[in-house]
């Protein structure tokens, strides 16, 4: 080992000692609280390298800082002298706590890119997180809305009356918000991330910056484009954020989930509707007409195949359903 790596482990185990005996319940808000007011070198540095080298997205960084900071709340062994038992013994304890396997899985992927970290940078030789073995993820279909109900909810906005206090631009703005949702298949980060500049009217097209600020374009159809048209020209938009709220700053992600729930209230869907709902919709319907799945792989900016592959799936039940419907000897 470097002398470099010892004196950070020697602070590391400096750190961790000196936080014994001290309990303190991180805020929320606060996502770079580790145990108490003490930081781990070692997290730190790994975390400066996820912002400054991989580009990793404010939420990732508070993700992977929350997955390391609760393995260390309940193993204070250095992370170079942790075996494998240490993660299998902190997996049993997280399934006991009746965790979703999603979320455990989510955690362990924070703590093997750690390791794999340290082997780069550090000279560990063995990477224990490898050995252990994981619960497979539960198979779950993402649900998807049918072309009836999407186009109830889009007309949602202009159906409900209006708020006295709210301006009167602010009904075309959640029209063209769920029309983009729709017509593009954007993540919620990314919807309230753009600005009036990554909309192109005459490419009919939208600029996205996805997971790890990684760019891409999307075709955007003509409904969506006259919908956010007309909201720009009634509510005076011509430069900096897209999507605005009633002071004119950018709208929260939250807010325009809230806006969604809000008008799903006044429709007959039946399930609990999510801005990702319609990005399920919007994959699914696009592979009922015949797109191919690399196609919609790059419209949704997946870095895997594997994972638009389940909408494959959505769709041969949807042509199951239909068969057995319909067919007289199904």
């Amino acid at each position: 080992m470097s002398g470099s790596s010892s004196r950070a482990d020697r602070a590391n185990a400096r750190a961790v000692e000196g936080s014994r005996g001290k309990s303190s319940k991180p805020s929320p808000q606060d996502s770079s609280t580790a145990l108490g007011t003490t930081r781990d070198p070692l997290t730190e540095e790994f975390l400066r390298y996820l912002a400054n080298e991989r580009n990793a997205s404010p939420r990732t960084l508070k993700a992977y800082r929350h997955a390391l900071t609760s393995f260390r709340a309940e193993n204070k062994t250095r992370w170079k002298k942790c075996t494998p038992d240490d993660f299998r013994n902190y997996l049993f304890a997280v399934m006991k706590r009746g965790q979703a396997r999603s979320y455990v899985r989510l955690q362990f992927s924070a703590l093997r890119t750690f390791y794999q970290f340290l082997a780069a940078r550090k000279r560990l030789r063995h990477n224990p997180v490898r050995e252990v073995q994981l619960p497979k993820m539960e198979k779950k279909l993402p649900l998807v809305l049918t072309r009836q109900q999407v186009d109830e909810l889009l007309t949602a906005p202009t159906r409900e009356p209006k708020s006295r206090s709210a301006p009167s631009w602010m009904p075309l703005r959640d029209v063209g918000i769920m029309e983009l949702f729709y017509s593009s298949g954007l993540r919620l980060s990314e919807l309230a991330a753009l600005d009036v500049s990554d909309v192109d009217p005459y490419t009919e097209s939208v600029r996205v910056f996805g997971k790890g600020r990684k760019e891409r374009v999307c075709p955007v159809g003509l409904p969506a484009l006259e919908a956010i048209q007309k909201y720009r020209v009634t509510a005076n938009v011509h430069a900096g954020p897209l999507f605005i709220n009633k002071a004119r700053r950018r709208i929260s992600a939250r807010s325009v989930w809230l806006v969604l729930k809000r008008y799903v209230r006044r429709t007959s869907i039946p399930i609990s509707m999510s801005p990702h709902k319609l990005r399920h919709s919007f994959a699914t319907h696009m592979l009922d007409r015949g797109a191919d799945l690399r196609s919609v792989q790059a419209l949704l900016g997946h870095a895997s195949l594997s994972t638009t592959q389940i909408y494959t799936h959505v769709t041969v039940e949807r042509l199951k359903k239909a068969y057995a419907d319909a067919h007289p000897r199904a």
